[in-house]
């Protein structure tokens, strides 16, 4: 029955079986608990053991073989998935099993279904710390022919690699067990890379990671390094925001930009606290006075190097990163005046006010002919053009409008740093431009796509400056991001994703411990395929079984040290029961 509901849709809650039982059915698209141990991506079924809500009644208990919703059974917010024990997992599988049989004929089943796979988690209270039960339907058309046992099976941590398994002593059990003469091997590891390179003999942490998969045929012992003709994927999970990047001032402007856009839809703006020294709207006014004295002949796109060097932001880059994202030398007058109310951060709308009173003062005296880019949309902009013909529209600085002025500048000033980096910087061909700096769409969607450029931006920095990725790799990697942030929001979380050669990041590895380093023993073809898998991981293989599982997890060292790696090794066993 709830394999019949769920082909209409994955039920959001699970169910109960009889009355200790959840039962998951988790869709083929869906992330899967047991993808490490199963190469499978259909729908399957997971069961675990259910919980109780200590506030609600208690359920009442159901017949056997009932199922119900169980919504009361969710875990609390903190709580993860908790596991059944062996002696009941392997009831189940059984019963599943039963089910699956044709010459269960006894059981008087109208019509035979072929029913997803069935996963079981394990609380490993057996001696081989079982921590998943697996089975898995054979078939052959709409014929069930047999079934697939799975056995995974975990121990650790330890640094004590003399308990590790011997690779010919694994293929030999291999052989032993599914009779066969021969065998194939794959191997797998994975490296974290963000935690090896560092900026200045600095590691970089943070919630970000930058992580190596690397694939391989015929492995010929247990933890080898994977050799330079594997197949390696890049992943790289980044969040803007920490202070050791080298584009955190960057960052910095861009949250003020964003204080400006929910102060601009909520009406409520968080302003700084005022500086000790110079306010924003001395600032505006010294930076007036000096354009005032230098009318007579001056052009600010012919002045870049004579001019005051406008203290923006994002000249007070890393040194690591100046040749990569440096100011640009075409600031115009709205960009430079941005620079300077951000610099000094505006402290009140007061203050705010009165820079742009300033500003418009000028412009409407003539004393100042500003230069600006083509193309700027912002009313200062427009205000700007105006005074080349002697008369500006009046502006009632009131309400929202001063608010929105700066937001403006400001959108138009980071938008062109953006598309100054991804174009002339890194030399990559904006497909999306238009979609990232298009002002067809209101002034937060501007802003949101802005937040998209600021992570790219963030995800290339760190791939150069961390990686020294050239510009051959930057350039894919920039076509992913953009397509992504086409399609989809801001997600910070989201793991981006590029095949790379080994010998790229080799120099980052190559002398270091895997977080992951496994090897699939297998033979046979076809649905007669069956598998070994052995692996050791620096973290625990299953979400279910932690180091509060006493007997499992322990923290046992070498010779009383910590220093070495910890991991945890699991065995994944495969057994085929045909049906005659």
């Amino acid at each position: 029955r709830i394999y019949e509901e769920g082909r209409e849709g994955v039920p959001e809650h699970p169910y109960l079986f009889e009355t200790d039982v959840e039962i998951h059915l988790i869709g083929g698209n869906c992330k899967s608990p047991i993808e490490r141990f199963w190469n499978g991506n259909s729908m399957i079924y997971v069961l675990q053991k259910a919980r109780r809500d200590e506030e609600s009644d208690p359920l009442e208990e159901s017949k056997a073989g009932d199922a119900i919703y169980a919504s009361e059974l969710l875990p609390k917010e903190s709580s993860g998935p908790q596991a059944l024990p062996v002696r009941r997992a392997k009831q189940l599988i059984s019963l599943y099993t039963m089910v699956q049989n044709p010459n269960m004929t006894h059981l008087q089943i109208s019509e035979l279904v072929v029913l997803p796979p069935l996963w079981i988690r394990c609380d490993g209270s057996d001696p081989e710390h079982t921590c998943w039960l697996g089975a898995e339907p054979l078939k052959a058309g709409n014929k069930i022919t047999g079934i697939n046992f799975y056995l995974v099976t975990c121990d650790g941590p330890t640094a004590d690699k003399t308990r590790f398994a011997n690779l010919e002593d694994l293929k030999m059990a291999h052989k032993t067990k599914h009779h066969s003469s021969v065998v194939t091997t794959k191997g797998f590891a994975q490296y974290e890379l963000i935690r090896a390179a560092a900026i200045e003999d600095t590691i970089v942490e943070s919630e970000s990671n930058i992580y190596v998969d690397i694939a391989w045929n015929s492995v010929e012992k247990v933890l080898e390094t994977p050799p330079l003709i594997s197949a390696a994927t890049l992943n790289i999970a980044l969040e803007s925001g920490d202070p050791r990047s080298p584009v955190y001032q960057l960052y910095r402007e861009l949250q003020f930009l964003l204080a400006l856009a929910e102060g601009l839809k909520t009406g409520v703006t968080e302003w700084p606290e005022p500086s000790e020294t110079e306010s924003a709207a001395d600032l505006v006014w010294e930076f007036l006075t000096d354009l005032k004295k230098k009318l007579d002949g001056y052009c600010m796109s012919g002045n870049r190097n004579g001019t005051e060097k406008i203290q923006c932001d994002t000249a007070a880059v890393d040194s690591s990163i100046k040749s990569i994202f440096s100011e640009r030398g075409d600031l115009d007058f709205a960009e430079q005046l941005w620079c300077k109310m951000r610099s000094k951060c505006v402290s009140s709308y007061q203050e705010l006010i009165e820079c742009f009173r300033l500003v418009i003062k000028s412009l409407e005296h003539g004393e100042i002919q500003p230069w600006i880019h083509q193309g700027s949309s912002s009313l200062l902009s427009k205000l700007i053009q105006q005074s080349y013909h002697g008369k500006i529209d009046a502006v009632s600085l009131s309400g929202i409008t001063p608010i929105q002025m700066l937001l403006e500048i400001g959108l138009d000033k980071m938008k062109k740093d953006y598309v100054s980096f991804f174009i002339v910087k890194s030399r990559s061909c904006l497909l999306f431009q238009d979609y990232f700096i298009s002002t067809s769409v209101d002034l937060q969607e501007q802003v949101h796509r802005v937040q998209k450029l600021h992570h790219m931006l963030e995800i290339m920095v760190s791939c150069t400056v961390l990686l020294q990725f050239k510009h051959e790799n930057l350039f894919p990697l920039t076509q992913t991001c953009m397509k992504y942030y086409k399609e989809n929001p801001l997600n910070e979380k989201h793991v981006f994703q590029l095949p790379i050669r080994p010998a790229l990041v080799k120099k980052f590895y190559q002398n270091d411990h895997p977080e992951i380093w496994k090897v699939d023993i297998s033979s046979g073809h076809g649905p007669r395929e069956v598998k070994t898998m052995w692996q050791v991981s620096t973290n625990p293989p299953v979400e279910h079984m932690t180091s509060n599982n006493t007997g499992l997890f322990s923290d046992s060292t070498v010779n009383g040290s910590s220093e070495e790696r910890m991991y945890f090794t699991t065995m994944a066993k495969c057994s085929q029961v045909l049906f005659p």
